[in-house]
């Protein structure tokens, strides 16, 4: 493991407990459960490192604490954000392939990961197990369509409250009938991830401030008072009755 992360949970041990509670089925056999220590491997980061040896193969990456950032690379230099992940999260990171990927870590973490292939192959016999995988992946898919939209035809305002919204469900501790949010993720990041400058970002911000729908607090606490006026400026079609 490297040595330069500080992720809360201080053995291999403890991260491999954190991801068999969450992932693996209660009646999953004790040869099973042996099959997937056998495979993990344990990775940890501070803050802005890139955790995970170059494998030149697919990973399925558990996020046993702290959160991270899944950045694709292009030619010239290019960078887009993919996807935030959080604790208790299961990320697929592919190997090079049209763009090269890195998971980096947004504050100090600590991973569980494992060969794709085997992963996969191994999860293939355990039925409970492989409805998790493909529950999770489906939640996944929703969110890349829900970006696709954002991206392509939403509005500044309304690509920061689809961005806030959906961190509300992902993160939001729910308080006073609203919710508050400690997001790992700088401006920059926010708004390399919606295809917004910073300074876009931090305008929205002010606005959505400015009709009474979050307040702000430090460079990573925000409060948001109304979700459902929230949910109306990202654009989402009303809640049938």
């Amino acid at each position: 493991m490297s040595s330069d992360h500080n992720p809360g949970l201080s053995t291999t041990s403890e991260q491999f407990d954190r991801f068999a509670s969450a992932i693996l089925p209660c009646g999953i056999s004790d040869r099973a459960f042996a099959r997937f220590r056998s495979l993990a491997r344990f990775d940890g980061a501070a803050t802005g490192k890139a955790p995970l040896a170059k494998t030149g193969e697919d990973q399925i990456v558990f996020v046993a604490s702290g959160a991270t950032k899944l950045v694709a690379h292009a030619t010239h230099g290019r960078e887009q954000i993919v996807a935030f992940h959080f604790a208790g999260d299961l990320v697929s990171v592919p190997a090079r392939a049209a763009h090269a990927y890195t998971l980096v870590a947004l504050q100090p973490c600590a991973l569980v990961t494992f060969p794709a292939a085997a992963f996969m192959l191994a999860a293939r016999a355990e039925a409970g197990l492989l409805n998790e995988v493909l529950q999770r992946a489906l939640r996944a898919l929703d969110r890349s369509r829900e970006k696709s939209i954002i991206l392509g035809r939403k509005s500044a305002q309304e690509r920061v409250a689809s961005f806030l919204t959906i961190m509300a469900e992902r993160i939001g501790a729910p308080q006073d009938g609203g919710c508050v949010l400690d997001l790992p993720m700088s401006r920059r990041d926010i708004a390399d991830s919606l295809g917004l400058t910073i300074e876009t970002v931090s305008r929205q911000f002010g606005e959505l401030r400015d009709l009474g729908l979050l307040d702000t607090s430090g460079r990573s606490i925000v409060k948001l008072h109304d979700l459902a006026g929230l949910d109306a400026r990202a654009g989402h079609l009303p809640v049938a009755a």
